[in-house]
């Protein structure tokens, strides 16, 4: 079905509904992506203060055969906030619905509008002593409606698990402008098809969620963190499975980070505080969240002792104070800001089983310098397999040297990780990046059922087109 520019006409039929404030000027921001992979476009943006509003502008769109792209806090790292081509569309942005509707702290539950940043529903929690888990890089600008519609992953995973895990129930917009009044405050509730984890992770394309019920979990009444050497990700794969038996679910973060991932931190940012006056090869940063009394400090120093014995470690740092803890923290959620300022040819955000990641890594490495002198800063959540295996031009070399290499480096590395049963997206989503890739490794049964999943509740197309699947 051919769709149409959100023009002035279509500007007017929104202010003839609804009022002249809901409409702004388009600023830059609103047109690109962090990686500025990507350079969109906008006809119409719009800044709705209601599911109502939201629900008017979707009948709008959807009368008109208008273009749909919802907008979060735009951190995604994948265009899925950005339409690069086709007609113009309507931008609506949900920063204006940031409420946080309800706690209910005997329920351990959150009730917060889409446009709420991360930072403040974790705030909202601790202020009622209780603690939504979900922590990224981007907490401070990214909003829920986004981390729920790309299911952002972050640093918690292992013990708490995707942005998915951590919803009971939404309040969405359908495609036909239709509201979906699903707010549920309940754990147990078998009645048919789950439209909730529908939405959940489709990047925009089946509706626009505008608030959610989220759950929270009682706050750990001692955290401790520690960043261990380790002489390799084997070590770092049975320090994981130690820490596991010795600690069980207390263990709440488990990262591995490469020495290029330092160096890059001193070449870049050289005020950030290094953990070890000669930097590792490998090392993991460890966080503990334990209660009952438990000392997470003698906890972490338990696991030290007995990983030496094992030869699974060398030295360790575990922090003594809060800001000591901080500092640890600075290192591993600074490395994707230092990965930036150096510019990376190539990105990836995959996963692969945990037991196979030392031969995944060993066989990446020797396949991308096989194609050249690339720098390699493999990084992420070894706790739950997702890897940022991010590919970088030699040291003094720009990343707009190496262009025509991209696609042949992310095709590599792509094939490996389907060689190896992993995901060519582990939690950054789909997009307009990944469309051509989830097409050629996607489960065809998978993908067709679908496209007939979007055909049938988007059967104009307005929503988000160009994301997730291909036109």
């Amino acid at each position: 079905m051919k769709l149409n520019p959100a023009d002035d006409n279509f500007a007017q039929s929104i202010r003839t509904a609804l009022g002249d404030d809901i409409l702004h000027p388009v600023e830059e921001r609103y047109l690109e992506e962090p990686r500025r992979r990507f350079a969109g476009r906008v006809g119409v943006l719009a800044l709705p203060k209601s599911v109502e509003q939201v629900s008017t502008l979707v009948r709008l769109a959807s009368d008109a055969l208008v273009p749909v792209v919802p907008y979060g806090g735009g951190t995604g790292l994948v265009g899925g906030q950005v339409m690069t081509d086709g007609p113009a569309p309507l931008l609506v942005s949900l920063e204006r619905m940031s409420a946080i509707r309800a706690v209910y702290p005997t329920e351990n539950i959150l009730i917060a509008e889409a446009g709420a940043i991360l930072a403040d529903v974790q705030a909202a929690a601790e202020e009622a002593d209780r603690l939504f888990p979900l922590a990224l890089a981007a907490q401070g600008s990214c909003r829920i409606g986004g981390n729920l519609a790309t299911n952002a992953g972050g640093v918690n995973v292992l013990r708490y698990g995707n942005a998915r895990d951590l919803c009971l129930g939404l309040e969405a917009v359908l495609p036909n402008g239709e509201i979906w009044h699903g707010l549920s405050r309940l754990r147990k509730d078998n009645t048919g098809y789950d439209l909730r984890n529908l939405l959940i992770g489709a990047e925009g394309t089946l509706g626009i969620i505008t608030a959610a019920s989220l759950k929270l979990y009682p706050r750990p009444t001692e955290t401790g963190t520690a960043m261990f050497q380790v002489a390799s990700p084997d070590a770092a794969i049975e320090l994981l499975a130690l820490a596991r038996d010795q600690v069980g679910e207390g263990v709440s973060t488990f990262e591995l980070i490469h020495k290029q991932g330092l160096q890059f931190l001193s070449e870049v940012l050289p005020d950030i505080r290094q953990p070890f006056d000669v930097q590792p090869e490998w090392m993991v940063l460890v966080e503990l969240g334990l209660s009952g009394g438990a000392s997470p400090s003698d906890a972490l120093m338990a696991l030290f002792e007995t990983a030496e014995t094992r030869e699974l470690v060398g030295d360790a740092v575990i922090a003594q104070s809060e800001a000591q803890r901080m500092e640890l923290w600075a290192v591993r959620e600074l490395i994707p800001e230092a990965n930036r300022l150096v510019g990376s040819v190539s990105s990836h955000d995959i996963s692969v089983p945990i037991s196979q990641i030392p031969e995944f890594i060993l066989r990446g490495s020797e396949i991308v310098r096989g194609l050249g002198d690339f720098r390699i800063n493999c990084f992420g959540h070894l706790g739950d397999g997702n890897l940022h295996y991010n590919v970088f031009p030699p040291q003094g070399h720009s990343r707009s040297e190496y262009d025509a290499q991209r696609q042949t480096i992310k095709h590599v590395m792509h094939n490996l990780v389907h060689e190896f049963g992993g995901s060519i997206s582990a939690e950054h989503g789909i997009g307009r990046l990944k469309t051509d890739d989830l097409s050629r490794y996607g489960d065809p049964v998978k993908l067709s059922a679908m496209r007939s999943i979007k055909a049938a509740l988007d059967p104009k197309g307005i929503m988000n087109p160009g994301a997730v699947l291909k036109a």
